[in-house]
C-alpha cells in the first residue's frame, strides 16, 4: 500500500501500489486544476483507494462518480474519479510513497501550455492514447 496526502494534511489515503496505467495529461482542464504543465497521475480502480483520514474535509469538484476530489481547507487536487466511476486517477505529487509505476505517455499534447517544451522520449499522443 502507498501513503498520499494533500499539502495541509488534512486529507490522507492510501492506495494499491497496482496502478494500471500512468500518463502526463496537458489538457487544458488538468492544466488549470494543477496550476502546472501538465498532470502526472496513475489509474487504479476506485476500490483500491481508501480515505484514512479526513473524509469530511472532502469536497468533490463535478460529480461524484465523475468529478476531481480536492481537500477542501488547502484545495489540494488528489484524485479524480474517472470511467463511469470506476476508476481514479491518482495525482502523483500527492503520493508520499514512490509508487512502481512512472507515467509511460503524454496525452492530449495538442492542447499542451505553449510555453512548455516535452524534453523526453515518452510517446505523445494528440489526445487520449487511442488517438494517436
Amino acid at each position: 500500500m502507498l501513503s498520499g496526502r494533500c499539502l495541509c494534511g488534512a486529507v490522507r489515503y492510501e492506495v494499491a501500489d497496482a496502478f494500471a496505467y500512468a500518463l502526463n495529461c496537458h489538457c487544458t482542464d488538468c492544466r488549470r486544476a494543477t496550476g502546472s504543465a501538465f498532470k502526472p497521475f496513475a489509474g487504479i480502480e476506485r476500490g483500491r483507494l481508501s480515505i484514512t483520514q479526513g473524509e469530511d474535509r472532502v469536497k468533490v469538484y463535478g460529480q461524484p462518480d465523475a468529478g476531481d476530489i480536492h481537500c477542501e481547507h488547502c484545495g489540494s487536487l488528489l484524485w479524480s474519479v474517472v470511467r463511469d466511476g470506476q476508476f481514479v486517477h491518482v495525482t502523483l505529487g500527492t503520493l508520499t510513497d514512490p509508487p512502481a509505476i512512472r507515467p509511460g505517455a503524454h496525452i492530449f499534447v495538442g492542447s499542451k501550455a505553449p510555453w512548455f517544451t516535452i524534453a523526453d522520449d515518452l510517446p505523445q499522443y494528440q489526445g487520449h492514447v487511442s488517438d494517436g
